[in-house]
């Protein structure tokens, strides 16, 4: 069944009230027509259960609106939804990616995120370049997609909305990654299911690297917005050494801050009986939030980033396939993943939108009952970055 306007519907009640489903529910296809955005394909879903998001096809297929019966849910940055021939990869010392940093969700990889680095390239075996440069959180997110189907797919009273696409990152004498990206959400649902494949189509051993940046804004951020996660240990904070200057712990947020400067921490999470983390922000004043759920084998960590400067005011849910000391850490470690001829990675991930104070209150349960997290606002960091099994 579907639930459309607080009932319960057969896929033949459903088509008895209208000529088609798009009164209610649907995706289509358009393309932005104006400033950074021009030239932008772009997919507008719409499940009629009040939430609404936008897929950017030319940018990776990242989900870029979110709202919930006008609400907003998704952070909008001062960059803008950029068209991705405007990007300049290595711009700026690397840092370039920040002129295309917007939305609810981007893509970070697909064989680097985190900061710049410079690492060596002995498997493309080609001399003229010993290393390859690595700018912020990598060149996924501002690559088009190829799409290769959208729409609505029934089966028997149940609908399902879907969008694929294939992000291909690819070059002579190096790497040759495929991204295979599935969103689904069904009518009626206030949830939205993101599968990934990284498949290496090349013929050398690749390095890959994977990373969520999911960015939630006002008004679910907001002075008082609580982060629900099932922390056993908060192993790392960038602003350690001065720990409670900005006076903004982990766990509640304050409203938008002037010369803020961005807070980030790596907590260890843990997963329920099926290996899931259920990580939220919440407005209790509102009865609103957002959970973030993903797979622990797929993504053993997470970080919180806290971006509370008036104008820039969001909140990250990011979870990484790799712990916070980026490439060079994970290559001393041992911990970076390198995909041979055919060889890929799966990620499974689910978002949802809480509308209600008795769904923020059942996401709590859910966390809590996995761990509870620290009750104070400024924990230690461990600095205990557990290994991560499992990598060639």
């Amino acid at each position: 069944m579907v639930k459309l306007y607080g009932k319960n519907l057969s896929r033949t009640e459903a088509e008895a009230l209208s000529g088609s489903l798009g009164h209610a529910a649907g995706v289509r296809l358009m393309t932005l027509g104006d400033g950074l955005e021009r030239g932008i394909r772009m997919l507008e879903f719409r499940t009629g259960s009040g939430l609404r998001f936008t897929v950017l096809v030319d940018r990776a297929m990242d989900i870029a609106d979110c709202d919930h019966n006008g609400r907003a849910i998704g952070w909008h940055s001062p960059a803008g939804f950029r068209h991705p021939a405007l990007h300049d990869y290595e711009g700026e010392g690397g840092l370039g990616w920040m002129r295309s940093f917007s939305g609810l969700m981007i893509t970070c990889g697909l064989d680097h995120i985190l900061f710049m680095h410079e690492a060596e390239t002995p498997e493309y075996v080609y001399g003229p370049r010993q290393t390859a440069k690595h700018s912020l959180h990598g060149r996924a997110g501002t690559i088009p997609a190829r799409l290769t189907g959208y729409g609505e797919a029934w089966e028997g009273d149940r609908c399902t909305l879907w969008a694929e696409g294939v992000v291909s990152q690819g070059t002579v004498f190096g790497e040759h990654l495929e991204l295979h990206r599935r969103i689904e959400v069904e009518v009626g649902s206030d949830e939205i299911r993101l599968s990934d494949r990284v498949v290496n189509r090349g013929f050398y051993e690749t390095p890959h690297m994977f990373c969520y940046h999911i960015n939630v804004g006002h008004p679910v951020v907001e002075e008082g917005s609580r982060y629900l996660a099932p922390i056993r240990d908060v192993v790392w904070a960038a602003h350690e050494n001065d720990y409670r200057s900005q006076g903004v712990g982990y766990r509640t947020l304050p409203g938008p801050q002037m010369g803020f400067h961005e807070q980030v921490w790596q907590h260890e999470m843990g997963a329920d009986g099926d290996g899931r983390v259920p990580v939220a922000l919440v407005n209790d004043r509102l009865g609103l939030g957002f959970m973030v759920t993903t797979r622990k084998d797929q993504f053993p960590c997470m970080y919180e980033w806290q971006n509370l400067q008036a104008g820039q005011y969001a909140l990250g849910i990011e979870p990484s396939s790799n712990h916070v000391t980026g490439n060079g850490g994970a290559r001393e470690r041992g911990e970076l993943i390198r995909l041979n001829h055919g060889e890929e990675r799966r990620y499974d991930s689910t978002f949802t939108i809480l509308p209600d104070a008795h769904a923020i209150s059942r996401a709590e349960a859910l966390i809590t009952a996995i761990a509870a997290q620290p009750d104070e606002d400024y924990p230690a960091p461990s600095g205990n970055f557990i290994p991560i099994g499992g990598r060639s």
